[in-house]
């Protein structure tokens, strides 16, 4: 016998990638369970699949950064206090410089971080946790199908009192321009462009990369083209140092609503007085509308 819940929940984090560095991501998860029907005649009641199931997604790795350990340009070491340093060179050569609570970190035994390897790393992790009649466990992780615009963003949230403070957590989001009624899907794809894989970093956080508490070898990494960032949340003192050229700096938080707001912002002077409509995805299903 077989039980499938589609969609049981978004994935959304952020992964190291060599060539694209600090890649943010959104992914659905679609679930099979085969075995024997229990003492209820049911594989597995439907509410302890959506709970049991998506507690470990959302535990384990949702809204955190997943990091490929065998990849040689990765570098991980711990602080006095229990933080993690983690240290990324690009092959781009551009470095990434973290300071974070473990709690904001996946490490995944790879070279490369990538769906078939998240997929690989959550069908182990979640079979081990369910009951002895389920004998069988497929787990299908897939990107939004998107037929226009969408961009990678990755950004912290430190007023968030959830996983979002999380410095380095990231979405895969479609976006749509509205100009005077009408859908704009040239203005669209600039946008996309403009935010291809990109850190959204509030100037509030902003600091002189050289105060960050970072690892002794990252000290000897940075340059002038790093930005630095770094916020106390409830969940401990997050730190990032970033090339500039991979960020963009907003003048508020970058919750999905104040994205919105500022893409329109950003537009509203090129449109001579047309009017402007934002909608804004926050990863799959879910964002927030600007107009201007």
């Amino acid at each position: 016998m077989k039980l499938f819940v589609r969609d049981l929940t978004v994935i959304d984090v952020s992964l190291l990638s060599k060539e694209r560095g600090l890649v943010g991501e959104s992914w659905l998860v679609d679930i099979e369970l085969t075995g024997e029907l229990n003492e209820m005649s049911m594989l597995l009641d439907f509410a302890r699949v959506k709970k049991q199931i998506k507690s470990i997604i959302d535990a384990e790795v949702d809204h955190r950064l997943l990091v490929p350990q065998q990849e040689s340009a990765v570098k991980i070491a711990h602080t006095a206090e229990g933080d993690v340093w983690l240290d990324f060179m690009t092959s781009t050569g551009y470095s990434l410089h973290l300071r974070a609570p473990a709690e904001a970190f996946c490490m995944m035994p790879n070279a490369v971080v990538d769906i078939t390897a998240v997929t690989a790393y959550l069908q182990n992790l979640i079979r081990s946790q369910l009951p002895n009649n389920i004998d069988g466990l497929v787990i299908r992780l897939r990107p939004e199908a998107i037929a226009g615009a969408f961009y990678h963003y990755s950004h912290g949230l430190k007023k968030h009192d959830g996983n979002c403070q999380r410095i380095a957590h990231g979405h895969r989001s479609m976006i749509e321009m509205w100009v005077d009624g009408a859908r704009d899907e040239l203005l669209e794809q600039s946008w996309a462009q403009r935010w291809a894989d990109i850190y959204l970093g509030s100037r509030d956080d902003l600091v002189d990369p050289t105060t960050l508490q970072l690892s002794p070898a990252a000290q000897s990494q940075l340059t002038a083209a790093h930005l630095g960032f770094s916020y106390r949340a409830p969940q401990g003192l997050f730190q990032l140092a970033i090339h500039a050229d991979r960020c963009e700096l907003i003048d508020t938080d970058t919750t999905v609503e104040l994205l919105a707001d500022y893409i329109a912002r950003q537009l509203a002077p090129q449109l001579c007085g047309s009017s402007l409509r934002v909608v804004a995805y926050e990863g799959v299903g879910k964002g927030a509308i600007a107009t201007y």
